[in-house]
């Protein structure tokens, strides 16, 4: 059974692992990845990726992406979204902070930022209007 508008909403709203699809190209499927995404209901959904990463790539290429994102406990449910891209721009520190603690237990965000300023290098952050939306309870 599909979701009501404010039941999607609600649901991408939580912290899940996203499933983010982009075009690679007429003649190869999708690129596929996992990623932690950050949504308010209404409003855009935002990423960070790298700023030369094959998915910044291929985001710029397309215009646009996927993100499908799911819950199997209690109940199979999942939420599922298209959209054009809307900006793409230098992630400050307050954003990535956030999208952390939208993860983390507080006692790791800070070992985990310190982590990605040394390990992970230079972050973007993409963000995409809701356009098209596909969602279900199988409960």
């Amino acid at each position: 059974m599909p979701l009501t508008p404010e039941e999607r909403q609600s649901f991408l709203a939580e912290p899940h692992i996203g499933a983010l699809s982009v075009s690679a190209g007429l003649d190869r499927g999708p690129l596929t990845v996992p990623i932690w995404y950050q949504y308010t209901p209404g409003g855009e959904l935002w990423v960070l990726t790298g700023p030369e990463s094959e998915k910044m790539r291929r985001i710029r290429s397309a215009g646009r992406f996927s993100l499908m994102v799911e819950r199997v406990q209690p109940s199979v449910r999942y939420v599922s979204v298209e959209g054009p891209v809307t900006g793409i721009g230098p992630v400050s520190d307050a954003r990535h902070r956030e999208m952390v603690a939208r993860y983390l237990p507080a006692e790791q965000i800070e070992g985990y930022l310190a982590y990605a300023a040394a390990e992970l290098g230079e972050h973007v952050m993409v963000s995409m209007r809701p356009q098209r939306w596909l969602s279900a309870d199988l409960g």
